[in-house]
């Protein structure tokens, strides 16, 4: 039998593991984090000569990486909305210090939202040029399946099996991973190629909805007050912030929601779970931020590259 005194310094230490452990902060747990915020040419943005562009030129650290979010659950299993082309580093940041498990399949899948440049060109890089994936999932609708399949390159990608095309319904809710859910619903949006969707995510304790693009919220068959409404956080399509950005070319051209118009029909009590994306190399927000103190746009905020938003 042992002395009392070293039973008694066992119980000590015992206690003192136990409130070590009790004072050890949890595990991450599902979440969303922001890849990028910057519309498809991102910034610098080809052919830009802007104070902006120029800037980031000289200084990597202000570059803008094109819009897309990642999703991460507690088993590890990590997601990407949209490839652009930016995936490669995305993918990194997405991982962070940690190395996928498997370097062939480096996402455990893709989610696509429509066929522009900055939503999926950066598929590319999963093929044999690049990566030479395996089997990586892209989850899509029956329409944007239809053009990966059809056309090339993106048709290669599927015949030598660098990625799997699973058919997503809008409306419907695919379960991703343990804690991960996503449904797809239609927006109306400039479908040359294929449809458009943005993605509603839930996770355990919130829910999260993207829409990077849309041609103007009144031509949704939804509110987005409402949509705003049901969702915890609603990262959503801030390409400009004044109709007369593109010079020679007009909104007739390339609609989107002014962000004045998003905040109009917003009340004070939704904005503040507004995160704006996909904002274009015009997009006065990117070097000026303040000026969202402006009553009419007070509440609403930029989507911040890194943002980790929990689920």
């Amino acid at each position: 039998m042992g002395s009392p005194w070293v039973a008694g310094v066992a119980s000590v230490v015992a206690a003192l593991v136990v409130s070590a452990r009790a004072v050890e902060p949890p595990a991450p747990g599902p979440r969303a984090v922001v890849l990028g915020i910057a519309q498809d040419g991102g910034v610098p943005h080809i052919g830009c000569r802007q104070d902006l562009c120029a800037a980031a030129r000289r200084d990597p650290s202000r570059r803008q990486r094109v819009a897309s979010i990642g999703l991460v659950d507690t088993d590890g299993a990590r997601f990407l909305i949209d490839a652009t082309p930016d995936l490669a580093s995305q993918v990194e940041s997405l991982w962070g210090s940690e190395a996928p498990p498997d370097r062939q399949r480096p996402v455990s899948g893709l989610l696509l939202t429509h066929a522009h440049v900055g939503h999926y060109a950066g598929l590319m890089f999963l093929g044999r040029e690049a990566l030479g994936a395996r089997g990586v999932p892209v989850y899509a609708t029956a329409r944007m399946c239809r053009f990966l399949r059809e056309n090339g390159p993106w048709s290669q990608l599927v015949a030598l099996g660098n990625i799997e095309l699973r058919e997503i319904v809008p409306g419907t809710e695919v379960a991703l991973s343990k804690h991960l859910r996503v449904t797809p619903f239609a927006v109306p949006h400039r479908d040359e190629l294929s449809d458009t969707v943005g993605f509603r995510v839930r996770g355990p304790e919130r829910t999260l909805i993207y829409v990077p693009d849309i041609d103007k919220w009144e031509r949704w068959d939804r509110r987005i007050e409402d949509e705003v409404a049901r969702a915890d956080v609603a990262l959503l399509d801030g390409t400009f912030l004044e109709a007369s950005e593109i010079p020679g070319r007009t909104q007739a051209d390339i609609p989107h929601p002014l962000v004045g118009e998003t905040a109009a029909r917003l009340p004070a009590a939704l904005r503040s779970r507004v995160r704006l994306i996909h904002l274009n190399h015009t997009n006065r927000l990117l070097w000026e931020p303040q000026r969202l103190d402006d009553p009419s746009l007070r509440g609403l905020r930029l989507a911040r590259e890194g943002e980790e938003l929990g689920l």
